[in-house]
């Protein structure tokens, strides 16, 4: 089937596959939600808790965002480490007399920037928010341009589905755990001593140092995706120092697998969101429509990876340069972020039927590939320590590929992690009911990095000090993004007034 779109649909369908080969980077790395970018450089380093104001680099930033830059310590744990800086930014209440403080916006990844998200995402907040806090983004530790690492992959290392990595089509991981061996070892080699300190808990305690650089006794905050493990984190080390915290697309917080348990769960969000991109690429009069009926859909995409498998369609310019069963089921993972993106996987889909390729996607410079790379790797593997057994792989991925033929054992398979050289520095924090409470957690339903039985989790350790919000929606992201108006509205007046459901809500 072949479909005929105007040169601006075709120039926003360009931006979304730049976008979606960056968010499958950072989302090996697990879930951000928006792009990364470098954009928003920050003035030079200052002394450690204090920040200078002045105007920030960059393109297409709101006139009155600022950028500074905290001297924060690479590491907690020694009163001499040498100091490393984090990029901030800010605009500040647009009604002082109204001010309440200060509303972080805490990206998702690891490997995720809001540098430029008071410029962004925060403009999209109700004005009555905009007016009680000043809107605060930053670029976490080791991503650019705080002090960054890399780890000077290779080329076809970058490639989303070596970082995220999918067994071979006979379900072989040998290839990845060799890929895992070289990868880690390029990270060791040339990360220096801060990919060693890279970690979430690190994360929370130069937030914290962000707090009190702002002048700050609390800090609101919003986090996204892996910002609400973040987020979690921040309000278990520092609860009092929390005033209203909104918890959106939430991470579980099993403290025995972290990470892993993020990457397992795509196995359930791909089948919790499969049915809806199936209606919607069967619905009659969508141009990119590819079966009649909705119960077609699947075992189509099923039998065009297994065909893909064995005979791989070349596509120059893209990385890996073939399209294969593996390319096409990262693509899906990619689109199901937000039904908006479905035309990618469809068109894919429909150009695979032919034999043919669209266009190469497009992906950010390889300088920012590397660097977000790096920090994923980093945090990833620095929070828990990952299996180190190849049968133990070997055995979780055959049971995933049965269990689970949509995701072909990738979300239980042996990331870098395994063959990462380093061991945890700390044990992962547990997160509790301990601590005043001033959460509101917003969830979809149908979310393909964090499903909603992981949200259930973290739901479940945070006790009394969370209400939860359940959104009847499709995509990754719920308020302002890919929820619904009710989730919108709940989330909107806790921000400004502190009120809360008296019980978790379903928004339907």
């Amino acid at each position: 089937m072949t479909t005929q779109r105007t040169g601006n649909t075709t120039r926003s369908r360009n931006r979304s596959r730049r976008d979606a080969a960056l968010v499958g980077v950072s989302a090996v790395l697990l879930g951000v939600t928006a792009p990364v970018t470098a954009s928003a450089a920050a003035a030079p380093a200052h002394r450690e808790d204090t920040l200078t104001w002045t105007k920030c680099e960059g393109t297409g930033l709101d006139t009155r965002q600022r950028c500074a830059t905290l001297d924060v310590p690479m590491d907690y744990a020694d009163p001499h480490s040498p100091r490393i800086s984090i990029a901030v930014s800010r605009i500040p209440s647009e009604k002082p007399s109204a001010r309440r403080g200060a509303l972080l916006l805490i990206p998702g990844g690891p490997g995720g920037s809001s540098l430029d998200d008071p410029s962004g995402k925060g403009q999209k907040l109700p004005k009555a928010v905009r007016e009680a806090y000043d809107l605060v983004g930053f670029a976490p530790r080791g991503l650019a341009p705080s002090t960054a690492v890399d780890c000077g992959l290779d080329h076809v290392g970058l490639a989303t589905t070596r970082l995220r990595p999918w067994p071979a089509a006979d379900g072989s991981i040998a290839g990845n755990l060799a890929d895992a061996q070289r990868m880690s070892q390029a990270c060791a080699k040339n990360g220096g001593e801060l990919m060693r300190h890279l970690s979430t808990a690190d994360e929370a305690r130069d937030i914290d140092r962000l707090r009190a650089a702002l002048g700050e006794k609390k800090l609101s905050a919003w986090g996204v995706s892996y910002g609400t493990y973040v987020g979690a984190v921040y309000n278990q080390l520092f609860p009092r120092r929390v005033d209203r915290m909104v918890l959106d697309s939430n991470d579980n917080p099993d403290p025995t697998r972290v990470n892993r348990a993020w990457l397992g769960a795509h196995e359930q969000g791909v089948e919790d969101t499969f049915p809806d991109f199936a209606a919607w690429a069967s619905r009659p009069g969508n141009p990119d429509r590819v079966a009649e009926r909705a119960a077609d859909v699947r075992p189509l995409f099923l039998r065009l990876a297994a065909r893909l498998d064995r005979d791989p369609i070349p596509w120059p310019g893209a990385n890996p340069e073939e399209l294969n069963g593996n390319v096409l089921r990262q693509t899906m993972l990619d689109s199901f972020y937000s039904p908006a993106n479905y035309p990618d996987l469809a068109e894919l889909m429909l150009a695979a039927q032919r034999g043919t390729v669209p266009p190469a996607p497009q992906g950010p410079p390889e300088a920012v590939l590397q660097n977000v790379a790096a920090v994923g790797a980093g945090t990833l593997c620095n929070d828990v320590a990952w299996p180190r057994s190849a049968a133990a792989y070997e055995k979780d991925v055959a049971d995933s590929r049965a269990a689970y033929p949509l995701t072909a054992g990738m979300p239980r398979n042996a990331m870098l992690c395994a063959a990462w050289p380093y061991p945890p520095r700390q044990e992962p924090v547990r997160i509790t009911d301990h601590g005043p409470s001033n959460v509101l957690l917003v969830q979809n339903e149908r979310d393909v990095a964090t499903p909603l039985g992981g949200a259930l989790k973290l739901r479940s350790a945070l006790g009394r000090r969370a209400v939860m919000v359940t959104v009847n929606s499709t995509g990754h992201g719920a308020y302002l993004a890919n929820g619904n108006a009710c989730g919108d509205r709940t989330v909107s007046r806790f921000l400004a007034t502190g009120v809360r459901p008296d019980t978790d809500l379903y928004c339907g």
